[in-house]
């Protein structure tokens, strides 16, 4: 991968859902339109050669598609986009968006990111969504008809009312979208956000029983025919998030917007809410290629890893070959107290 991934952040919300903590406000159509006019003069700061483009939030499916379409015709224009990049856009399956996947295919743009989280509507709705399973089929389906193959839908694992046998449904419901790709993170509940607040009241599955959530989502996608590449990501044949995988692998990336990080010429930097550019240090040194490189199930090279690890395999936290190192399943959910082992 010599080629860079190009971050879009689009901050806009319909509503902030109460788990959230990423940086978002509230929608207007004007502010949206001054945002990406602000985005497209931004990116005249810097040159490249990008094989990805992602669009994140926020929202990005919130905003007029028109804008989407300009800002990435001015990163064409701007960098070097690879004919075969993959470029993701970010949806919420609240909207219609029929007219918006048409144009986003027209513009380019080939793969979705579909804000799901449960196919089970008592637990959407627990976690602020408005939009239910009905409406994810269709946007699902919607995606589909304007010629989209390559759908990844998000899971979320230890959310209000979530049970074992409650995930099945979701598993029933992602098997019959037939889509490609899905992202499943546990939920954590983060300081500032209205779940914060509510903490004691929410009613949650115990640590335990989320744990096996996750072991059942490993085993449970596989069956399915997704494979485990990341901690969270699961894709089949040829479909792993190739932006996504720059993350972990250090591959530059140039993140552009209200709070987007990146890693370029060897530096990480981010912009805050203000946009002013923050230098956060220089990156890719060994601990974070070994604290990256084990979020992925190929692991990392064992010549990186100088302090004893045997005991962790003993645990079964850890798996090694003849050159590599990689978390098990288990290892997995303590990815953290590993990693802090071994660096």
């Amino acid at each position: 991968m010599n080629k860079a991934g190009l971050y879009f952040h689009i901050p806009f919300c319909k509503n902030k859902c109460p788990y959230c903590d990423f940086y978002s406000v509230k929608y207007c159509e004007s502010a949206a339109r001054d945002y990406c006019i602000l985005l497209c003069d931004e990116m005249a700061e810097y040159h490249g050669e990008f094989d990805t483009v992602y669009f994140g939030g926020g929202t990005p499916s919130i905003i007029e598609p028109e804008l989407i379409c300009t800002v990435l015709d001015s990163a064409r224009r701007q960098f070097d986009i690879d004919k075969d990049s993959e470029i993701t856009i970010e949806c919420n399956p609240r909207e219609d968006l029929k007219k918006s996947f048409n144009l986003y295919r027209n513009s380019g743009i080939n793969r979705l990111s579909i804000g799901m989280q449960s196919a089970v509507d008592k637990e959407r709705f627990a976690l602020g969504r408005a939009a239910g399973r009905a409406e994810v089929q269709r946007t699902v389906t919607d995606a589909k008809n304007a010629g989209f193959d390559n759908i990844s839908l998000d899971l979320m694992l230890g959310t209000p009312h979530q049970t074992l046998t409650s995930l099945d449904e979701t598993f029933d419901f992602i098997d019959k979208m037939n889509v490609q790709h899905i992202s499943a993170y546990m939920l954590k509940i983060e300081d500032g956000t209205k779940f914060a607040k509510m903490r004691d009241r929410l009613p949650l599955p115990d640590d335990d029983e989320v744990s096996e959530m996750y072991l059942k989502t490993i085993r449970t996608l596989g069956e399915l025919g997704f494979s485990q590449y990341e901690i969270s990501n699961f894709a089949k044949d040829g479909c792993e998030s190739r932006h996504n995988n720059k993350y972990w692998l250090l591959a530059p990336y140039l993140g552009i917007g209200k709070s987007a990080h990146s890693f370029w010429n060897g530096r990480r930097f981010y912009y805050d809410e203000d946009m002013r550019l923050v230098d956060d240090g220089e990156g890719g040194g060994v601990d974070e290629q070994i604290m990256l490189g084990l979020r992925l199930t190929k692991g990392v090279d064992k010549k990186l890893i100088k302090k004893p690890f045997d005991h962790l395999v003993k645990m079964g936290l850890l798996k090694e070959t003849e050159d590599r190192l990689a978390l098990t399943p288990n290892g997995m959910l303590v990815s953290n107290v590993v990693i802090n082992e071994l660096i």
